[in-house]
């Protein structure tokens, strides 16, 4: 069975958790890949890092398609667009902590797939069994 990207789910529910512990969200945005509209003069390395903190942008959309807000780049408006297979990672700036997201497979206009460059998943062996000792374990109260 065919489900939906959990992406734009995985966003908001960073987004507003972020959020809740009073840290500063930003998205790294994949900036070569198809109708995504940013401020050029800002992408280094084809990416480009944006606050989208509620004091930094406004009209924020975190659809499931595309993300889409409000800001302001060297004095001037702009709106930005993110279709969210072009979001790599939604983080906090103060300590790093949040999610990079996998590259996932999209479609074209035809509704051909296209398949993204990604890992491949990896069945881990069976976790190893702990040793015998013959001994049962046992639990000590420590003051």
């Amino acid at each position: 069975m065919s489900m939906t990207s959990s992406r734009p789910y995985m966003a908001r529910a960073l987004y507003e958790w972020i959020l809740d512990n009073n840290c500063t969200p930003y998205i790294l945005v994949d900036a070569t890949r198809e109708h995504v509209e940013v401020p050029t003069e800002y992408v280094a390395d084809g990416q480009i890092v944006l606050n989208i903190s509620p004091a930094a942008v406004r009209v924020l959309d975190i659809g499931n398609e595309i993300l889409t807000f409000e800001g302001r780049f060297g004095g001037r408006a702009q709106t930005i667009f993110v279709p969210l297979d072009a979001l790599m990672a939604i983080y906090a700036k103060e300590n790093g902590q949040g999610m990079v997201f996998e590259a996932e497979e999209s479609t074209n206009e035809d509704g051909a797939f296209i398949a993204e460059v990604s890992e491949p998943i990896i069945e881990s062996p069976e976790p190893p069994k702990p040793p015998k000792s013959g001994k049962r374990p046992t639990l000590k109260v420590v003051k």
